[in-house]
């Protein structure tokens, strides 16, 4: 596949790499995704039909086209597997395979580790990377709050972005994911959602008319800072709150819940933590997936 062209930089926070993730046993989600390593229980992907995503792996390495055949890839891996935060490579081809053509031009303005432009281009799709932290060449340095993309030039933009300060994504003091989202937090998490506000309008901004882009995104729990006894923990409705951004300048096409396969959730420690704790560990992430209208 060719890969695109030199671009002027681009996208705002994604983990730098070896990023660290939070260990505090009672952060319900600081846990990036991480399902096992690839064992006999990767069957083709195929278009799912309901609102309820899952599959067995983080990555994908054969599909099933139109007319039923099993086209395999030609790589057993999209992105980096032990990239903290790394966005599930068949969440992507779920929705390049529905909203976008071969040829089409794919831009991912927090790229990380380049899951979204290796899918993309798996699929014969063109594609852009940026982010603060490019991990590699082919993903250009840039701000998603700011990128050099003309106008109305991307046929789709996926964003995953930093679900609050559970992992250190970067160094860059402009790293979204150094902002806290949680209510108790010195702005009340203001900060964060004021960024992802311009990261939303910048990707309208960027989309063709009549074309879609999708947002892939986790609540959060946290214990509560400060003195013991001041309550167990602090809810952060991120999902919602970027939905309601999302919908000043995009129309809602559906919502998906796709369960993490996530190895921590399964453990003694965290189920008992959580039930001690009367606090809910995060079982699925949303999905938005929005249409520019013009």
């Amino acid at each position: 596949m060719k890969r695109p062209l030199p671009h002027p930089q681009s996208s705002a926070a994604r983990p730098k790499p070896g990023a660290r993730q939070a260990d505090d046993e009672h952060d319900a989600d600081a846990a990036a995704t991480r399902p096992s390593r690839r064992g006999p229980n990767r069957p083709p992907l195929k278009r799912l039909t309901t609102t309820l995503w899952e599959y067995p792996s983080q990555h994908f390495d054969s599909w099933i086209d139109d007319e039923g055949n099993v086209v395999h890839a030609s790589a057993r891996m999209q992105g980096d597997k032990d990239y903290a935060g790394a966005t599930p490579s068949w969440v992507v081809w779920q929705l390049l395979t529905r909203y976008t053509r071969k040829g089409d031009l794919i831009v991912d303005p927090m790229c990380g580790s380049g899951t979204t432009i290796d899918t993309a281009r798996e699929l014969e799709r063109k594609a852009l990377g940026y982010d603060l932290a490019a991990s590699r060449p082919d993903i250009f340095r840039a701000d998603a709050r700011k990128l050099p993309v003309e106008d109305a030039k991307a046929d789709f933009v996926f964003i995953d972005p930093p679900y609050s300060t559970h992992i250190d994504y970067s160094d860059d003091p402009a790293c979204i994911g150094k902002l806290d989202t949680a209510p108790d937090a010195d702005d009340g998490g203001k900060a964060y959602y004021q960024a992802m506000r311009k990261v939303i309008a910048e990707s309208h901004r960027i989309l063709k008319p009549r074309r879609y882009m999708a947002l892939y995104v986790s609540d959060s729990w946290r214990k509560r800072r400060g003195e013991p006894g001041g309550g167990g923990g602090v809810f952060m409705p991120i999902g919602f709150e970027l939905f309601s951004i999302m919908r000043e300048r995009f129309r809602p096409i559906d919502i998906i819940a796709v369960v993490r396969q996530n190895a921590k959730l399964g453990k003694s420690n965290w189920a008992k933590s959580a039930a001690e704790g009367n606090f809910f560990l995060r079982g699925f992430n949303y999905l938005f997936i929005m249409k520019k209208e013009s």
